[in-house]
């Protein structure tokens, strides 16, 4: 799905007033009429008071017709109208004159944040007041107002986007903190950052109906992983198929005292699919896996205890290294032999991402479409430290394109950088998939997935996509604190099976 800035998506609504066509104010109601409704899902209670506080722009215009559909619901709901400035739009005017008659909606008129009544505890407060439509940081009176809602106890949801908040830069001063927001027809850029999450809270998106050859004909460099995007990727299996038909991954992980990394990502590397598994890790490391992963052949490096050698790599059509291979010096010539050497796609995690970090010159030897796979730690290492997540996100799409490879930075909204500039934001998982090895987990996963013939744009956005949801059904079963990696390797069975299942 692609995912557009605040500029497109007014260009979007004017596409869709144009050819649609429809009135504004129509697309206004579409808008309220979608909040609402979710609104009425997750607070069913129509006894809790709701205070919509709104400006007098669009977002305010939302906020009021939201209003008089929460009353046909049998809501009390009242709207404080900050009327800060005297300038209202059109469509705010025509939402106001559409209110029930005889106060059936209650409207205050609010000329300065003092004014701003005492709340009750109960009462749900709806934020209206900008949305997108704020170009400019919060100032005076409005900061004074956002700071004196910020303070209450109460929860707040937002309209579209929380007021003071940048869809598509850093946000470096005041914006009302949310603990939900419902944006309308795409989320919004800032969503994904961790940066903004207690800005944001828990988010949702609905579509309104904005026409769809907008969308069609209008490029972007940011795309969200959706589970449609994941089943286009898929590919049947032939009847006639066998373990050839489905590749041959290489593995090299583990030295002493880390093999449980290697275990973890070789037992998601079978779960991918892959027809032939061999993992390449030292002596001590071969009961281990041949007791853990059964289904995987072994090659012993001559070390007892870390990697320093390559096998013969002529047998592999995909290679994933790193997982628990400490720093040795020897393993760090290993790794250069392998970045000079290896002719088939290749995921980079863990230690040697960490090797990489310390030799940069050695980046002239990746292989077009390598796959690395940081946390925001190991990117750092790799790349720099950054002033923000907006920033991170830039150099993160920056570096893949300037090497060519595929970055894949894990994190609750894992981003994927790819070599033509593009974007794309994971929508599975949850935090409890923040525990050691869920990292080796998905690059075993990627490597089958690569090994397979799959490419390695294809194979980091489903591989991202079952990885976390697999995650998620582990969650619903064993809940999020009693998650261990080992779960999402249990898991990858049934994530695919949600995914074949039309």
């Amino acid at each position: 799905m692609k995912l557009f800035s605040t500029e497109q998506i007014r260009a979007w609504d004017a596409y869709t007033i144009e050819h649609e066509p429809v009135a504004s104010v129509d697309l206004m109601n579409r808008a309220a009429g979608a909040f609402a409704d979710w609104l009425a899902r997750l607070y069913p209670d129509t006894e809790r008071p709701v205070w919509i506080v709104a400006g007098t722009g669009n977002n305010g215009g939302d906020g009021v017709a939201v209003a008089r559909l929460l009353h046909r619901q049998f809501y009390e709901a009242k709207v404080f109208v900050c009327d800060f400035g005297g300038t209202h739009s059109a469509d705010f005017d025509a939402q106001v004159a559409a209110l029930p008659p005889h106060d059936a909606v209650v409207l205050h008129t609010l000329a300065s944040p003092n004014q701003f009544p005492t709340v009750s505890a109960n009462v749900l407060i709806v934020d209206a007041l900008f949305g997108s439509g704020l170009t400019r940081p919060l100032q005076g009176a409005w900061a004074e107002l956002v700071a004196q809602i910020n303070a209450l106890p109460n929860e707040i949801v937002a309209i579209d986007l929380p007021s003071g908040l940048s869809a598509d830069q850093h946000t470096p001063g005041l914006s009302v903190h949310a603990a939900r927001t419902f944006s309308f027809e795409t989320p919004k850029r800032a969503f994904f950052f961790p940066e903004n999450a207690e800005r944001v809270g828990e988010w949702a998106f609905c579509s309104i109906g904005l026409h769809p050859k907008y969308a069609e004909k209008t490029e972007t460099n940011f795309h969200i992983v959706t589970r449609a995007d994941a089943q286009a990727l898929l590919r049947p299996r032939s009847q006639f198929s066998h373990k050839g038909t489905y590749g041959h991954a290489l593995l090299v992980n583990g030295r002493f005292g880390s093999m449980g990394a290697a275990v973890l990502a070789a037992g998601a590397c079978m779960r991918a699919g892959v027809g032939l598994l061999t993992v390449h890790t030292p002596f001590c490391g071969l009961d281990i896996l041949q007791t853990r992963v059964p289904e995987a052949m072994c090659s012993a490096d001559s070390s007892d205890t870390h990697w320093t050698e390559l096998p013969d790599l002529s047998r592999y059509s995909a290679i994933g290294v790193g997982c628990g291979i400490g720093l040795d010096p020897q393993t760090a010539q290993a790794l250069k032999r392998l970045l000079q050497t290896a002719r088939v796609p290749l995921v980079l995690d863990a230690d040697a991402l960490n090797v990489l970090a310390r030799h940069p010159n050695w980046f002239s030897f990746l292989p077009e479409n390598t796959v690395l796979t940081p946390h925001p730690k190991e990117f750092e290492r790799l790349f720099g430290p950054s002033a923000n997540d907006f920033e991170r996100n830039a150099l993160q799409r920056a570096k893949a394109q300037e090497h060519r490879i595929f970055i894949v930075l894990k994190g609750a909204f894992t981003a994927i950088g790819c070599p033509d500039g593009t974007c794309w934001f994971n929508t599975t998982g949850n935090p409890g998939m923040a525990t050691g090895g869920s990292g080796d987990v998905l690059t075993g996963l990627l490597t089958g997935l690569l090994a397979q013939g799959y490419s390695p744009q294809d194979a980091c956005l489903l591989g991202v996509y079952l990885h976390g949801l697999a995650g998620d059904l582990a969650a619903a079963e064993k809940s999020q604190p009693g998650m261990i990696a080992g779960d999402l390797v249990d898991f990858l069975g049934k994530a695919w099976l949600q995914l074949i299942r039309p």
